[in-house]
Parts: structure tokens; sequence; C-alpha cells
């Protein structure tokens, strides 16, 4: 049985957690597999996230983490988030359960997240004498605002599905599993519905932190506008 299980389709990647014997605790072995496959998604209009047996993820495997310590950059969970923040295709997350620690800093990397009502969340890094990963400490206030990050992230409690779609980290929650199902297929079809060129493009400019000021974005949009209505004048000549 595969730790990892990756389904891939003309538009989308579909990666899913699967060990839920464990909650889905992601080893290191786990995380080396993560960063390989996430880097070969280039050309998916989508990439889906998720985990098997009523989990997103417990979190890292602490015994595991013990045995194999994380150090320096090529180490797999550092090269699983250089991964992850790499991804050029439209990042969708479907949660199910405990999505905790890194089942929560991930989330933050995501475009959209859809989740049960019985999905839980939390930043347990305090308590465990750690920080929070993921640069979550930077995403997570530009989300839900100073404040609401640090009762979150020092307190370090557990919140549930409607706290986590209150604060903006899911987009939204429907009630089972097999509406989460449906609501994924459904949106998925419309994501890869849309010209791929400028779906990708415009989940490029949501992300782009290198024109800060609407001057200089005003000129980046145009660029990428005028690229993309060169392309599509050309494809129907």
């Amino acid at each position: 049985m595969s730790l990892i299980e990756v389904v891939r389709t003309d538009d989308v990647v579909t990666i899913r957690l699967n060990r839920p014997e464990k909650r889905n605790a992601i080893t290191t072995a786990m995380y080396a597999q993560l960063a390989d496959e996430l880097a070969k998604t280039d050309g998916a209009a989508v990439v889906v996230l998720t985990g098997a047996g009523g989990a997103f993820t417990a979190g890292n495997d602490l015994a595991d983490m013990a045995a194999n310590p994380v150090r320096g950059e090529d180490s797999p969970p550092s090269r699983f988030l250089a991964a992850l923040t790499a991804v050029r295709s439209v990042l969708v997350a479907a949660v199910d359960g405990p999505a905790l620690g890194i089942g929560s800093t991930v989330l933050l990397h995501c475009d959209l997240v859809y989740a049960t009502s019985r999905s839980i969340f939390g930043f347990p890094f305090v308590n465990l004498g750690l920080v929070p990963e993921a640069a979550s400490t930077l995403l997570l206030p530009r989300l839900t605002g100073h404040q609401k990050a640090a009762e979150l992230m020092l307190f370090a409690e557990r919140f549930p599905a409607t706290e986590a779609q209150r604060i903006g980290l899911i987009t939204a929650m429907v009630q089972t599993p097999e509406e989460l199902e449906t609501l994924l297929t459904e949106r998925l079809a419309a994501l890869t519905a849309k010209p791929r060129a400028a779906l990708l493009a415009t989940r490029a400019l949501l992300r782009d932190e290198s024109s800060p000021t609407i001057g200089s974005r005003l000129e980046l949009d145009r660029s990428v506008f005028l690229d993309l209505l060169a392309s599509t004048i050309a494809a129907q000549s």
C-alpha cells in the first residue's frame, strides 16, 4: 500500500495521504514523496491535496521526526515546502477530519479549501515547544489580522470548521464526506473548463508580491493581459 496516492488526468493531479490508521500523520519518507510528486505537477490546471479515511492529516509523525531530525534545506520536509510554494497550478485542499499542525499551515498556501463540518484545525506548535512552520506566522496574520493569529498560535487550541470558515481559512463547508466529494467534483469541473493560460496567469497574479503598489500592479496586469490577448487572437486566426 502506498502512503501517498497520486491520480493524474490531463487537467488535475490529486495527491492523497493514505495512512488512515495514523490519521495520515506524515513521516519524512512521505514528505520526500510529496515533494517529488508536487515537482511533477507543472502543466496541470489544478492540484488537489486530500487525505484518506476521514482525516486530512494529524500533522507530523513526531516519533519519525525524532528518529530522522530535520536538518537543512535538503531535508524532506524542507523540500516539500519548497515544492509546495513552487506549484503553479491552482492548489485546492479537500479536508475531512483532523487538519492539525502542517495540516493547517499547508492550507495557507492553498487557493481554495473545501471542508466537512467535522473537520478540526489547529496550530499546536507552542504546546510542543516549537514555532509554527511553513511561513504561517506571516500568512495567518495576513488572513485573520494579528490578534486573531496570535490567539490561534499562542494558545494552540483546536478549532472547528465553523471557525475556520469564519476567519477565511476554508472557502466553503459541507456536512458530509459525500457532499465534499460532490462539491469538489463540481468545482474542479468549473475550473478545468476555463481557458488554462488565463486561469494560471490569474492565479499567479493573485500570489505575486513583486508589484505591491497600484501603479506597478497596473503595469504588470497590462503586460499579462496583452500577452494573453495576443495569444488568443493568434489562436483564432
